[in-house]
């Protein structure tokens, strides 16, 4: 396996599709059943959507934030249900673990939601370094991992928009369903421990007298 790769080895890849079940959650009754079925998974992929801001001192909150399962991706539109009680206690849960990628911005953004003290959360950022991999981007390291190409195109879209597109719903349960899918992959395999390189005889016995 690779530790890095290049912009252009990643663009020949074939593009990844999400393979399962995409439900968008718009209001709370639907939130309760969704994190119902969460709260019976051990691992969970994480990622949230913000719809981006081209001025300057403008910010805006989550409005999106996705959760996926090995083959079921739920989207909480944030925007709308704010982020509700059985949501928050996914996300403290110390007995689900949450997978995700450059947390530090979206607990941030958490916090301006709601209250909270995310629990059991692990940063594939650094998770991936103890296999080897020197890339930290997601595309990246699902292309290293999957030789298959995470498309980026609905990042900078509007998340919210009164209906989110097909192509929208895909862009996001991929991202949090990848998250899980790398780790899953990797947390079976042998970790590569990086061991101090020791001198050769001769750099030992040129170094004698020097003291």
């Amino acid at each position: 396996m690779v530790s890095t790769i290049s912009k252009a080895e990643l663009s020949a890849y074939d593009q990844e599709v999400f393979p399962g079940r995409i439900i968008v959650i718009q209001d709370e009754k639907e939130a309760e059943k969704a994190c119902a079925y969460l709260a019976k998974s051990g691992a969970v992929g994480f990622d949230t959507e913000t719809r981006p801001a081209f001025r300057k001192g403008v910010s805006h909150q989550i409005a999106l934030m996705q959760l996926s399962t090995d083959d079921t991706c739920f989207l909480f539109r944030l925007n709308l249900i704010g982020l509700p009680d059985c949501l928050a206690d996914i996300l403290v849960d110390p007995a689900i673990k949450k997978i995700g990628l450059s947390l530090k911005d979206d607990f941030s953004a958490i916090h301006k939601r709601k209250n909270l003290v995310p629990g059991n959360f692990l940063e594939l950022q650094s998770f991936v370094k103890d296999y080897g991999i020197e890339d930290n981007g997601l595309q990246r390291i699902y292309g290293i991992l999957f030789e298959k190409r995470i498309s980026k195109g609905q990042r900078l879209s509007n998340w919210e928009i009164d209906t989110l597109s097909d192509a929208q719903k895909m862009y996001a349960a991929l991202d949090a369903w990848a998250c899980l899918r790398i780790y899953n992959e990797l947390k079976n395999r042998e970790k590569k421990v990086n061991t101090p390189s020791r001198p050769s005889p001769k750099a030992q016995e040129d170094g004698k007298g020097n003291d």
